[in-house]
């Protein structure tokens, strides 16, 4: 029994060699587990790292804290610390992160139009 596969015509679309190894390393953070759910924390309004736990439910302080410092490497989330009496540390996402969410936008459509696609092993 052959199968026939329908043949693949590159478009316009197409990303280059350059392009996809540029795009690993931010699906590789995008990936790790939380990022999302703090990404989208950040950009409803949390501000306080509460805030961030409390969307992120079971994220332990250790983690929240690594991907947040992460985040902040990556120039995705910006902390700024108000000296008062206690000292306030805020978290927000910055215009990268803010434009990074927008651009995965249409995966998360795609997403809700396919629920259950990669709950399974293969």
């Amino acid at each position: 029994m052959t199968t026939k596969l329908s043949a693949y015509v590159p478009d316009h679309h197409d990303a280059s060699d350059a392009a996809c190894r540029g795009f690993q390393p931010v699906l590789e953070l995008l990936g790790r587990r939380w990022v999302g759910m703090i990404m989208l924390a950040g950009r409803r309004g949390a501000r306080r790292f509460g805030h961030y736990r409390a969307f992120a439910d079971g994220i332990s302080d250790r983690v929240l804290t690594q991907r947040l410092r992460e985040l902040e490497h990556h120039g995705l989330i910006e902390r700024q610390v108000i000296p008062s009496t206690p000292v306030q540390i805020l978290y927000a996402p910055t215009a990268r992160g803010v434009e990074l969410m927008d651009a995965l936008q249409p995966l998360f459509d795609w997403t809700a139009r396919n629920p259950g696609a990669f709950t399974h092993q293969p």
